[in-house]
């Protein structure tokens, strides 16, 4: 899994390609954790598939809206007001607690709920959506067979790939690997 989308919400929108990233509450509980959602040694117990399928059902929704933003055309009005609902809902609430060797550290107040922590997804999405800073850094990955988004938050705003690591080093073997058979070399 990666996190390198610059929201948290892309990032769920990046779970889908090229497989399934959360196909079951296994899945689910390292994408929580991963993405940050929920603070380290947070017991997930009750995680499973019907969060999965909360959470997909998110990620459709996010990237509907995020594609239409991107594109210039009108958002989904169904989307959108499944995200606006889960936005509205209370997000998880934090507490500072002592760890084992004295220091503090964060937990989750009242256990983990999926509604709350759908609020928090979908209210980065909301963020994301409704800032216009945000907005005009939103870029689909040039990189061949790539559907990633991403925020651009390069300097001079000319990113186009959303990992110089992976997308980005693949076209460059690419573009060298054509300049070579233009050339006739092998």
């Amino acid at each position: 899994m990666r996190f390198d989308s610059g929201r948290v919400c892309l990032d769920l929108v990046a779970t889908f390609a090229p497989h399934e990233g959360i196909p079951d509450g296994d899945e689910l509980r390292l994408w929580l954790a991963g993405a940050g959602l929920v603070p380290d040694r947070t017991p997930l117990a009750r995680v499973g598939a019907d969060w999965a399928a909360s959470f997909r059902a998110l990620r459709a929704d996010v990237e509907t809206l995020v594609r239409a933003e991107l594109s210039g055309s009108e958002p989904d009005e169904g989307a959108l007001a499944r995200v606006n609902a889960l936005a509205a809902g209370p997000p998880p609430g934090l507490c500072a607690v002592r760890d084992q060797e004295g220091h503090l550290v964060r937990e989750l107040c009242g256990g983990v709920e999926c509604g709350a922590l759908l609020a928090a997804v979908a209210r980065d999405a909301v963020e994301l959506l409704t800032d216009p800073g945000d907005r005009a850094l939103l870029r689909a990955c040039a990189g061949d067979g790539c559907t990633r988004v991403y925020l651009d938050t390069s300097r001079g705003h000319r990113r186009r790939w959303c990992s110089s690591e992976l997308c980005g080093n693949r076209e460059r073997v690419a573009r060298h690997r054509r300049r070579l058979l233009a050339s006739g070399s092998r």
